[in-house]
């Protein structure tokens, strides 16, 4: 006979263990966040994310898309990487290119993935066989009102989890089980009446408390988005080339963000304080070799010199700015030439061959 109620307290000292700041536990009903979910992808708000509305309501119901889920084990790791450098002098520099704290060290799903693996496989030890699957937003789960559920946080006006302890730079991981685990109780909200996340959102994207249009948010259109941003929206993402992170810099409760301890979340390659111009000079196979095993990979080469024109229409015009710009004038990629194109007419300059001609 498995004690329950010791097997729940032995589960969070053993995720203390792996080195997670949190763990909890609740139950499959998401009936609450299901209708604001089915009218966020009802308004179209998911943009080109068409795998938010490819599984229906497997996503608000584990036990569906995992049959015999009773439980959800949700977990929390804080990321902040040790000794960045300081957000804000970063993004009010226009020659800067500005990184996502989030994404300036290794893939957090490869990281946060084997040390739930770990967790579930001393669980097997502990109660033998049992069914369970490992997540790490790598599947159709809503984890933060998973999370916001099991006890780990509430919901921000931004849409982001918010800690008391922790503000809300972690990120969150889940295994949904059979065992019958007893639930945590949820947290009570504490945003009050402030409106600092909606009012600094640099595209507007978080139309009202709780409501974020993701088509305009800059995470979405520097990672999620393939095609050509919109013109309109370009200005506004300034030097943001991966992400964006003004939202949790003006949170009061990210006061209290911890950095992270873990060796995979630090700083590579100088990420966190580089010029635009020297990113956009890296050739595909330095882009290959230094962003391997992190979580820009994924977008690959080309919208990465996408979001760094970007960067460079919005750059102070300087001559490194306008050379670098020229050099991809002619770039292979019809997407990149695009943003160069309108990179160099925001600066009145035009492409380096258009430059040399001389009228007759």
């Amino acid at each position: 006979m498995i004690d329950y109620n010791k097997l729940r307290q032995d589960i969070g000292r053993w995720g203390a263990t792996l080195g997670f700041q949190q763990l909890g536990v609740t139950d499959c009903d998401l009936s609450a966040a299901e209708p604001r979910f089915a009218e966020w992808i009802a308004r179209g708000w998911h943009g080109d994310m068409d795998y938010m509305a490819r599984h229906g309501v497997k996503r608000s119901r584990p036990a569906e898309l995992i049959p015999g889920t009773l439980r959800v084990i949700s977990v929390r790791i804080n990321y902040t990487p040790p000794q960045a450098e300081e957000s804000w002098p970063v993004i009010r520099d226009g020659s800067r290119a500005f990184i996502s704290r989030y994404a300036t060290g290794r893939d957090y799903h490869k990281v946060l993935r084997a040390r739930l693996q770990r967790l579930a496989d001393q669980i097997t030890a502990a109660v033998g066989n049992h069914h369970y699957r490992v997540f790490t937003d790598s599947a159709p789960v809503m984890e933060v009102a998973l999370a916001e559920k099991a006890g780990l946080g509430w919901r921000g006006k931004h849409t982001l989890l918010l800690n008391r302890e922790a503000g809300s730079a972690f990120f969150l991981g889940e295994i949904y089980t059979d065992l019958p685990l007893p639930p945590d109780a949820p947290q009570s909200e504490h945003c009050g009446s402030c409106t600092r996340c909606i009012d600094i959102c640099p595209t507007q994207a978080i139309v009202a408390p709780y409501q974020l249009d993701a088509r305009r948010c800059i995470s979405y259109l520097t990672i999620e988005l393939k095609g050509a941003i919109p013109e309109a929206l370009r200005p506004l993402i300034g030097n943001r080339v991966y992400g964006c992170d003004d939202c949790q810099l003006v949170c009061p409760w990210n006061r209290f963000a911890q950095t992270s301890g873990e060796p995979d979340f630090a700083v590579r390659h100088g990420l966190d304080d580089v010029s635009l111009v020297e990113l956009f000079a890296w050739d595909e196979a330095t882009f290959e070799s230094r962003m391997a095993g992190s979580a820009i990979h994924r977008i690959g080469f080309e919208r990465w010199l996408r979001n760094i024109a970007v960067g460079l229409g919005n750059a102070p015009a300087t001559p490194a700015v306008i050379a670098a710009l020229r050099a991809r004038a002619d770039d292979a990629s019809a997407l990149v030439r695009e943003h160069v194109a309108w990179a160099l007419a925001r600066h009145h300059a035009e492409p380096a061959a258009a430059a040399g001609r001389t009228a007759c």
